[in-house]
């Protein structure tokens, strides 16, 4: 086998790794132009969601492609980091394909991963933390914490036996629901719809959301559209797995107790969202102290939120800010750490994301309430559209200076 081929292995192999870890299309497309550009090979590159087409001329002047199909992704930010580097390493080094290769599967063999004790527990914090956060007792936090807890361990069981992630998603809510709802009416919890809203934050769709604005910000348009009806399809299957699980413990048991939500000062509500942010970057298998700077970042989007609506921003254009202030905060700590930006932008946002809307748009649908239904599910698009503008903007600002420091540089 000759050099160019070898090369187009490793650049495919590395890229492949790239996109079933979870990085964006961009990135899965800019590490093999760039590691090919590095061994003097020009190559047009073609990746989605679920494909990966790379073509080059060898020495001889042959085309020569490589295809892989991509299978379900992962959310393995401690990998998409590590590749990263690896992919540096060998621009700037130019080993020999197969000393490069040699690398890529040590990489590979010294992957990280928490064990499944440690992402229960993440689960449960998480849960716990956002039950708080959205109006729940400490009884209620316990309560989500252990649906929290569910979550993950259905999650695991089905995807050990290669289920599909819309099935997953509407097994794992309805599961979920049904716990919620039966602890509410045993007395353990008080306010079943925070104990629900908790747990269902871990199903929401929050890498997938992130990658596809950032794929449309890098011109990504076809990938990141794929991305966005995995997003909706994995909202209606939350959406419906939880409305099924309210509608049969309705019938079986009848209403669930409702108390009152409980209205926290702000700076309790940063420190539930640091918790539950602790939580998931253990469930998005991020390590070392990048973990709790992507957790502060959750703090203080929500902060930046809450000081808009003081200011007198509307709700709307207060996530806006929000969303362009993680959007800045990733961007910063991306280049001061030398790290992806996804990492810290994934769990940084998620306090931002309208978890509550779906909920309670989803539970006026499942009552009959029309027009409650359109005008919550509106409200919630118009908040997620804010979230996504502000991302789109911070993060277009920053790629432009990266493009004009590249073309200005002495």
């Amino acid at each position: 086998m000759n050099r160019s081929s070898l090369l187009l292995d490793l650049a495919v192999d590395m890229g492949y790794e790239l996109a079933m870890s979870g990085a964006e299309t961009f990135r899965v497309e800019e590490s093999i132009n760039r590691m090919l550009r590095a061994y003097g090979l020009q190559a047009e590159v073609f990746a989605l969601p679920t494909w990966l087409n790379v073509c080059i001329q060898d020495e001889d002047g042959q085309p020569l492609t490589k295809m892989r199909r991509i299978g379900h992704h992962g959310n393995d930010l401690d990998m998409v980091e590590k590749l990263n580097g690896l992919c540096r390493t060998i621009c700037s080094q130019t080993p020999r394909a197969e000393e490069g290769q040699l690398w890529l599967r040590q990489l590979l063999e010294r992957r990280l991963t928490y064990t499944s004790a440690a992402q229960y527990l993440a689960g449960f914090l998480s849960a716990a933390g956002f039950c708080l956060f959205f109006g729940g007792d400490l009884a209620d936090s316990l309560c989500s914490g252990l649906c929290g807890a569910l979550v993950c361990f259905v999650n695991q069981q089905l995807d050990a036996r290669k289920a599909n992630h819309f099935f997953r998603t509407i097994a794992s809510s309805f599961l979920m629901a049904m716990l919620a709802y039966a602890l509410g009416l045993l007395g353990f919890g008080h306010n079943c719809d925070a104990i629900t809203i908790g747990s269902l934050m871990l199903l929401v769709p929050g890498l997938l959301f992130t990658n596809a604005m950032r794929d449309i910000i890098y011109g990504d348009t076809l990938s990141g559209t794929n991305r966005i009806v995995q997003v909706f399809l994995v909202a209606a299957a939350i959406a419906l797995g939880t409305a099924w699980g309210w509608r049969l413990s309705v019938i079986l048991w009848g209403d669930p107790p409702q108390a009152a939500s409980v209205t926290y000062p702000v700076y309790a509500q940063c420190l539930f969202v640091f918790a539950s942010c602790i939580g998931f970057c253990i469930l998005f298998n991020v390590h070392g102290p990048g973990g709790l700077l992507c957790a502060l970042g959750g703090a203080l989007s929500w902060a930046v939120y809450c000081a808009a609506m003081e200011l007198g921003f509307s709700e709307v254009l207060s996530y806006f800010w929000a969303g362009l202030f993680s959007s800045v905060y990733s961007e910063l700590m991306a280049r001061i750490r030398k790290y992806p930006a996804i990492s810290y932008l994934v769990v940084s946002i998620f306090p931002l994301i309208p978890g509550a809307g779906v909920y309670f748009a989803m539970n006026y649908a499942m009552q009959g309430k029309t027009d409650l239904f359109a005008s919550q599910g509106l409200h919630t698009a118009a908040i997620a559209g804010s979230i996504a503008v502000g991302i789109l903007l911070g993060s277009t600002v920053f790629r432009m200076y990266s493009d004009w420091r590249l073309h200005h540089r002495p």
